[in-house]
């Protein structure tokens, strides 16, 4: 029975860890592990723009409803995280400017803010 007990208490306590861990700042290792090598859908009013941020620090995006507004479908560029936060810098997108972002994880949506103000939602493909 002591050894249900212990278990139970692990289990209960693992669960509460990986619910605290989902919302919340993102900062440092975390914000790291939490983007490298996965898939970021940016939330746009005109769809989504997945960003996939590779683990070798580099990031590619594509979006064919955006091409207009961004001047091409698709683009590169290198990412890293600095002072808890994410930042990034597109080789041809927003004039290749390095932007960096601080994310705030809700469940599954991200709620993320620029250095200059702007604000939205994205997801993280698992």
């Amino acid at each position: 029975m002591g050894i249900r007990i212990v278990s139970a208490a692990a289990l209960a306590s693992a669960l509460t860890f990986a619910a605290q861990a989902e919302v919340g700042m993102l900062a440092g290792d975390a914000l790291r592990e939490a983007v490298s090598g996965k898939t970021v859908m940016l939330e746009t009013p005109v769809g989504a723009l997945p960003i996939n941020y590779r683990t070798d620090g580099t990031m590619s995006g594509h979006s064919r409803q955006l091409a207009s507004y961004t001047g091409s479908e698709r683009d590169s560029g290198t990412w890293w995280v600095s002072r808890d936060r994410l930042c990034q810098r597109w080789d041809k997108w927003l004039d290749g400017k390095s932007y960096c972002f601080t994310l705030r994880r809700d469940g599954r949506t991200v709620h993320w803010t620029r250095n200059d103000g702007t604000t939205g939602v994205a997801t993280i493909a698992r």
